[in-house]
């Protein structure tokens, strides 16, 4: 027998959707209809993107009583529009376009894309994307910044050591870093016009004054003035990206010091310096209630594997997918320095490395590293104290692991019989 529910979909009663391009957007507005109850009455509108005009904007959704705003992410173009909406007191909301999925079938026009937002979002089928307040806003355009004027320098210096490839000089053979006082002083040589290899070699400092007799050999090549030409101006763009790096370092300072503190104990994590620390603040932000859990956060950088699951059965994971670009980046260096360290993360990293892959450990020291910082962001007294290098040797059985090398050494020929040693008397 069929029995009525009280069940019932609540609906935003007054919201709008925007589709926003970069010289207009259409907005979309629902709202009750005050002479029909039960009814909605919608009005489809196209306005520019200049600040005047969104002003206009804002003043009819205001007029309209409308108290959410729904817009996609769509390229950059969102962000002024979100700000402007954002200080007018709008509850506005970044919605990722994967989510909002046409009908098959269903033509696609910028008006078409505007409603069937805004009926998504007042049915409440949508869900809002991390967009960070202002002041973490301002510490990220810098640090974002930042990594770039650093690609752009190593993209230049990988440019030097091809010149100097070119010129068979084969400084980088031999020097770590041509690009350490030594090497810089042979380089201003090179430029200045000497080419003798041995006084060439003189200008070595500090321990690579143990290789002269290499570094007259890779110094020995036929380095021109067309190579000294291009030499200059590849150095002279090196100094002012540099120069461009501390200036952007000066104005992160100046950001993060309402954060300086809470940068100061993300530093205690292996793997995380101060430009890390400061990266990261300016990518997830210093608030976590935006992530319920440890799991929310990995899941949002993608430093998680989806699972496959299908008629109960799970079928293996897949691909973690694109997450924050600046963040995975910070990540991945972050669990790569790690690798290096005698720490929890460091043998963790090392562990999967051996068994999966250094790709796969990467992902896994990242979300390790991604749940101690949700942690440490979450509980403003939580210290970090970390597990040890030892830590998964005490946890292992050993008789697991007398097996385990028993069988490692019958997979390369051995026959091993394996008794226990009697306890020595004291």
């Amino acid at each position: 027998m069929l029995e009525e529910s009280e069940d019932r979909q609540d609906i935003v009663e007054r919201v709008a959707a925007l589709d926003i391009g970069k010289a207009t957007l259409v907005c979309c507005t629902r709202v009750p209809n005050p002479d029909k109850p039960g009814r909605r009455m919608q009005e489809v509108t196209t306005h520019r993107t200049m600040t005047r005009d969104l002003g206009r904007l804002a003043a009819r959704l205001y007029e309209l009583g409308v108290t959410r705003v729904v817009m996609e992410a769509t390229s950059d173009y969102w962000k002024p529009v979100f700000y402007l909406l954002e200080a007018a007191g709008f509850e506005t909301w970044l919605v990722n376009a994967h989510d909002v999925k046409h009908l098959p079938g269903r033509p696609k026009t910028d008006r078409i894309d505007a409603v069937w937002l805004c009926k998504l979002a007042e049915r409440q089928m949508l869900r809002p994307s991390f967009v960070p307040p202002v002041e973490i806003r301002r510490l990220r355009d810098p640090t974002r910044y930042r990594v770039d004027l650093v690609i752009t320098q190593s993209s230049e210096k990988n440019r030097v050591e091809k010149l100097l490839e070119d010129a068979q000089i084969k400084l980088s053979v031999v020097a770590s870093d041509i690009f350490g006082v030594s090497g810089r002083a042979m380089m201003a040589a090179l430029i200045a016009g000497e080419r003798d290899p041995m006084t060439l070699a003189q200008l070595a400092r500090a321990t690579l004054r143990r290789k002269l007799d290499d570094l007259q050999e890779a110094l020995t090549g036929r380095f021109d003035q067309h190579h000294a030409f291009l030499l200059a101006k590849m150095l002279g763009r090196i100094d002012a990206i540099q120069t461009d790096i501390d200036d952007v370092d000066a104005q992160i300072e100046v950001h993060i010091a309402p954060f300086a503190h809470t940068a100061a104990r993300l530093e205690q994590i292996p793997g995380i310096g101060r430009v890390a620390a400061r990266a990261i603040i300016a990518e997830i932000g210093v608030d976590m209630t935006r992530f319920p859990t440890a799991a929310h956060l990995s899941s949002w950088a993608r430093f998680s594997p989806k699972v496959k699951e299908s008629a109960g059965r799970t079928k293996g994971t897949s691909a973690t997918g694109h997450g924050n670009p600046y963040l995975s980046r910070t990540l991945g260096h972050v669990a790569a320095s790690a690798g290096r360290t005698q720490t929890f993360l460091g043998e963790r990293f090392r562990r999967i490395r051996r068994r999966r892959g250094p790709q796969r450990a990467i992902v896994a020291v990242g979300r390790s590293a991604l749940v101690i910082l949700w942690h440490l962001l979450s509980n403003p007294e939580a210290t970090y104290q970390d597990l040890g290098v030892t830590f998964y040797d005490t946890r292992i059985n050993p008789e697991r692991r007398a097996r385990h090398h028993i069988r490692q050494l019958q997979a390369l020929g051995f026959d091993v019989t394996a008794t226990r040693a009697l306890p020595t008397a004291a």
